[in-house]
């Protein structure tokens, strides 16, 4: 622990081993995340924290090893080995490859919860929970598969008081490992406390010689090791293994290792040749290795490998981790001890592994009844390593190409595309492993990557139209994604052409799943009634196959079925005419693709009627949207699964009237969109969203930061240019309003028309400018199309007759947007502020204050300019000229805010103080200056003073 005393003790104190002296650490979760280079004291500090818990805590550890890929939840199957207190039947569910991932998920949080859970009120024995501090370490995270990683997440949502602890090596966190995204959506959604393990100083490099040696060592063989070790604690370590007093001198005489590997080579040279072959064996096996697995690679009976790994434990290369497995002691060491080995030692033990991970293959297959069926499957990963050592790349190429579809049923994208990638390396060539390759990039968000394999894929599939239709289809989707018209529309056009040339009878699938591709690329480019044409002609082509007698399966049929008809949906959904048949078709596609186990169409589906106008009430929308998120896992795609969800939980926070919550969850999403990039390509799947909130909570610094960010991502012809006018009216830049106005009109008209949402944003904008009224009926002539629903069109022809002096006739819409049930809380508070408005100046008070009421109960969790114009109201109904300074009530927090603000601290400066993000320290602000009726921060002080 030589300096890490104050990161330990942190760690301590986040873990509720509290002195007197220190103060209790905050409810719930506390994330603390450990970083370094190998033998930097990653897991020193991790044991030394669990060796100073008291006796009463509850520890759970799980550590992950290279290749885990190939072991779903590796995290937490290591965490659970040898416990006695976990249920079998739901461990064996949770190993259960032929379940849903995302039921799985959910077996594994609730195994954590019951461990190390919050007790039940009242309950009692052995699952009541923790009754003392509680610590979950995960170790090792850049080598964890994406379902250890999803976990890893969901714990630090889990309700309860605990320390959740990961470790990771930084260099290994590469843009396509599992990892890169978590740290950064850690950091937006928690207060993590970050450990940067660095190398020893030459002071702790003497202070860990002097307890070594037990006195000060000589000032020259303390320089002499720091500077041949670099100051890593492990190599240091391993040097000074068994040395004495005596030899500390003599030892920086004599030759040094120059590398850790040769260093950990020379710790197993005294073993017992039985034992180095013992421990070659395992090296080559991996870092976990099975006792079965071992017994049969070496061939040595049960008594003789018992005792030999006895013997490797006491020696300190081997720990036993688990009931009949065993791991290296440091990773680092299994490496080591492989690379020594020749090529044909490697290979023999290679081959050895690889029969009998087979025959063990054969036996659970025929335990289960043949393969196909449910339980456990091999293990891909591990048979594609070995085969790839023995040589056998027949045994490769078959591990990689049913392993890699295996992954993709169960919606693992990633770990598919790494074995995908492994057989592509033997046979670049392979249709399948490009296929699976190709799909499992473009679910797993890597779309360059996947539009490689798309070309290659396309290059091989030769005469093969499914597989070119296949190939096209996928290219097509990920240009309309990055937002490449251009290669959109060439795309298209390709594929049209291919479909005409397909003449022959048995290519009647590839032609309708060419049709519904071709739907799906018109809607986007807007051109919805082509697209409108490919749906009704897909569903005519399907329905001629049914018929007849063909080749095509009924399974694959309503596939295609399905995305017509998705697109179809998508379509009538955009416009108010045929809203209710869009929202129908959407739904009745959504629940036939799960029956049909169309996971990606069903999320599709779903995700649209996330984003329309609930017919229920909000709890459908949180239905719906849990459905979609369910779909998405299990199709495999982080678009949806992540960015698409957190999209939707922000337009439920904004039909629950939550503006903050909105804020929050779009942030949220954003940060595991940005979290790293994946692609060339820049995409900001959430900045738009991101920037409309802003501007509702009056951040105008905030919105437009965001605006520059996204100014150069393609896909925002029609966003960018709205944002733009709007930041322009709310500065009162009349001059740029107007310079921007006919590119705000002209790029609406091109896609037909707008939305009503967009269209009431913009005008409030223009009215606030002020634009004349003859350049806001233009704009709402240029921007009224089919999909303003009616309510948001009486809602904006209110502002346009107020602003043209028409009281009478603004009341009339105010009110009747006021009435629909069709309008989100906020958009509806401001027609009832609006009918509040005029009945003030027709002198009708107590009819404005009923208006008044209705508003401030649907605006009560909002802020920005709608609660300053209800404010406004509010103040001229009370007969007051001045803010009311006894308003509402700061909350604890606010006020809290509120003295640093008149303090003179930035947004930048209020979140690190008070460990909160920029945007949340914004909208604080913005409260606060509502409450108290003040326009700037330097009035704050003043009001503070007035209430105190």
């Amino acid at each position: 622990m030589i300096g890490r005393q104050e990161e330990l003790t942190r760690l301590l104190e986040l873990a509720g081993v509290t002195s007197p002296t220190t103060a209790e650490p905050p409810p719930g979760t506390r994330i603390a995340l450990l970083a370094g280079e190998p033998g930097i004291g990653k897991t020193r500090l991790t044991r030394e924290l669990i060796r100073r818990l008291p006796a009463t805590a509850t520890v759970l550890v799980g550590e992950a090893e290279p290749g885990s890929l190939g072991r779903p939840f590796e995290l937490l199957l290591s965490a659970l080995d040898g416990r006695p207190d976990v249920d079998a039947e739901e461990l064996e569910a949770l190993t259960d490859s032929g379940r849903p991932q995302i039921e799985r998920l959910r077996i594994g949080l609730r195994l954590i919860s019951r461990l190390v859970g919050p007790p039940e009120p009242g309950s009692r024995g052995p699952d009541a929970g923790a009754a003392g501090p509680t610590v979950v370490v995960f170790e090792d995270l850049h080598w964890a598969d994406s379902e250890s990683i999803a976990l890893f997440e969901r714990i630090a949502d889990l309700d309860g008081d605990r320390l959740l602890v990961g470790t990771y090596r930084p260099a290994e966190v590469i843009r396509r490992n599992p990892v890169a995204g978590l740290l950064d959506r850690l950091e937006r959604r928690h207060e993590v406390y970050h450990v940067q393990l660095e190398r020893w100083t030459c002071e702790e490099t003497s202070a860990y010689l002097a307890a070594v040696i037990g006195r000060p060592p000589p000032y020259r063989a303390a320089m002499a090791l720091h500077t041949r070790t670099g100051g890593n604690p492990f190599f240091l370590e391993e040097l000074l293994r068994g040395v004495t007093d005596d030899d500390i001198e003599e030892l920086c005489e004599r030759p040094l290792p120059w590398s850790l590997a040769e260093t950990l080579r020379r710790q197993v040279e005294d073993l017992e040749p039985a034992h180095q072959r013992l421990v070659e064996a395992a090296a080559v096996l991996g870092n976990r290795v099975p006792f079965d697995l071992l017994a049969a690679v070496t061939g040595l009976s049960e008594g003789e490998l018992i005792g030999g790994l006895r013997e490797l434990v006491r020696q300190g290369v081997l720990t036993e981790t688990g009931e009949d497995e065993f791991a290296f002691r440091h990773a680092l060491v299994r490496e080591a001890i492989e690379e020594r080995l020749l090529g044909r030692e490697r290979r023999r033990l290679h081959e050895a592994a690889l029969d009998a991970l087979l025959a063990m293959s054969r036996d659970a297959d025929a335990r289960r009844g043949g393969p196909g069926q449910t339980g456990r499957g091999p293990d891909w990963a591990l048979l594609a390593k070995h085969a790839r050592g023995a040589g056998r790349y027949a045994d490769l190429l078959r591990a990689a190409r049913e392993g890699s579809d295996a992954y993709l049923a169960m919606g693992s994208a990633f770990q598919a595309l790494q074995l995908a990638e492994t057989g592509l390396e033997e046979d670049p060539g392979d249709r399948t492993l490009l296929r699976n390759a190709a799909r499992a990039a473009w679910l797993a968000g890597l779309s360059d990557d996947a539009d490689a394999y798309a070309v290659r894929w396309l290059s091989a599939a030769g005469d093969r139209a499914d597989e070119s239709v296949a190939a096209l289809t996928l290219r097509i989707r990920l240009a309309a994604e990055r937002g490449d018209e251009r290669a959109l529309t060439e795309l298209s056009g390709l594929l049209v052409k291919f479909i005409d040339q397909l003449t022959d009878p048995g290519a009647g699938l590839a032609r309708a799943q060419a049709g519904a591709i071709l739907a799906y690329s018109a809607r986007v480019r807007d051109r919805d009634d082509e697209a409108l044409h490919w749906a009704d002609r897909t569903v005519e082509m399907v329905d001629a196959l049914a018929g007849s007698n063909g080749s095509a399966s009924p399974a694959d049929l309503e596939a295609v079925r399905l995305a017509a008809l998705l697109e179809k949906g998508r379509v009538l959904l955009d416009r108010v005419a045929t809203l209710d048949v869009g929202r129908a078709l959407l739904s009745e596609v959504a629940t036939r693709a799960e029956a049909a186990e169309e996971w990606l169409v069903a999320a599709t589906a779903l995700n649209n009627l996330v984003h329309t106008p609930p017919v229920n009430g909000v709890r459908e929308i949180a239905l719906l949207l849990e459905r979609m998120r369910a779909a998405a896992e299990r199709s495999g795609s982080q678009r949806l699964a992540v960015a698409a969800y957190y999209q939707g939980r922000a337009r439920l926070c904004m039909q629950k009237g939550n503006l903050a919550a909105a804020i929050d969850a779009i942030e949220r999403g954003r940060a595991h969109d940005l979290g790293y990039r994946r692609s060339e390509t820049r995409s900001d799947f959430h900045g738009v969203f991101l920037a409309g909130l802003r501007l509702e909570a009056g951040d105008l610094a905030g919105a437009q930061q965001v605006t520059d960010e996204i100014a150069d991502v393609p896909g925002l012809k029609i966003s960018l240019p709205g944002l733009r006018f709007h930041l322009a009216c709310r500065r009162h830049d009349l001059l740029r309003a107007r310079e921007l106005l006919p590119d705000v009109v002209a790029v609406v008209r091109s896609s037909g028309g707008g939305y009503g949402e967009f269209l009431h944003d913009l005008v409030t904008a223009a009215t606030v400018a002020p634009l004349p009224t003859d350049e806001i009926s233009k704009l709402i002539d240029g921007i009224d199309g089919p999909g303003v629903e009616p309510s948001y069109r009486r809602l904006v022809l209110g502002q346009l007759a107020e602003a043209s002096g028409d009281v009478g006739g603004a009341l009339e819409h105010y009110l009747a947007a006021g009435e629909a049930t069709d309008l989100p809380p906020a958009p509806s508070g401001t027609a009832h502020v609006g009918a509040a408005r005029m009945l003030l100046a027709q002198g009708r008070l107590d009819e404005a204050r009923r208006h008044a009421d209705r508003a401030a109960e649907l605006l009560a969790r909002w802020s920005g300019w709608r609660v300053a114009e209800l404010d406004a109201v509010r103040h001229r109904l009370a007969g007051r000229t001045e803010p009311d300074r006894c308003g509402p009530k700061l909350t604890a927090r606010e006020r809290e805010v509120a003295r640093l603000v008149a303090e003179g601290l930035t947004n930048a400066e209020l979140a690190q103080r008070l460990f909160i993000s920029p945007r949340t320290a914004a909208v604080h602000v913005s409260n606060i200056l509502r409450k108290l009726a003040v326009s700037s921060r330097t009035d704050v002080a003043r009001a503070l003073s007035e209430l105190d």
